[in-house]
């Protein structure tokens, strides 16, 4: 897969806009009841990079951040300041944050994810690019040393966790994302009138 593991600048992000995006197919029936359905079993972020830029200056970073990615050509990291802990982005990431997996005594990987809950409403979703150095795992409890695919958000033993040993992780992680246009708009003039241009940003299923 086109990716580059580089993060987007992330005082740019900070002032972004987006976030998570859902596709709902929604029919009304001649008695006015509604059949909903989700071709989507996974969100998508979306956000907007033009609206992080405070600066010429910031304008110079995107358009050399763009023009090495080759447009849409090639993936790239985005750190969601709404969204990019194991847990509140107020607190401190432990190991004890998300379950990601029970063993079974022959599993030794486990892929990393994080669980929205409302309610008895649970959606887990897929963490892939977990920020190096942040990871930290318990196994039953207690924290353990495991060794961590940062590219791909797996989790490996040397010795499968023992059945129904919970296995935890706590960590920060970035978004897959690519640009969303091949093409960035903008004038040095429009800039400093306040026009800032539109740079749409969208996040990259991995398989």
């Amino acid at each position: 897969m086109n990716f580059h593991e580089i993060r987007f600048p992330v005082a740019m992000s900070l002032g972004s806009s987006g976030g998570p995006e859902r596709r709902t197919e929604i029919v009304t029936l001649a008695n006015g009841f509604e059949e909903r359905n989700s071709p989507w079993a996974q969100s998508r972020r979306r956000y907007d990079a033009g609206t992080g830029m405070r600066s010429l200056d910031d304008l110079a970073v995107l358009i050399g951040f763009f023009e090495a990615r080759h447009g849409q050509l090639y993936g790239f990291r985005w750190k969601d300041w709404a969204d990019f802990k194991s847990c509140l982005p107020s607190a401190a990431t432990g190991p004890l944050d998300q379950v990601i997996g029970i063993g079974d005594g022959q599993t030794r990987a486990f892929m990393l994810s994080k669980s929205y809950r409302s309610g008895d409403a649970v959606y887990v979703r897929r963490i892939a690019k977990p920020v190096a150095g942040t990871v930290r795992v318990a196994l039953g409890g207690d924290e353990v040393v495991a060794e961590v695919d940062h590219l791909a958000g797996v989790v490996h033993f040397e010795v499968a966790p023992p059945p129904d040993a919970v296995v935890s992780a706590g960590f920060e992680f970035d978004v897959p994302v690519r640009f969303a246009t091949d093409r960035i708009e903008a004038s040095a003039a429009g800039f400093n009138a306040g026009a800032i241009p539109s740079v749409p940003v969208i996040e990259v299923r991995l398989p």
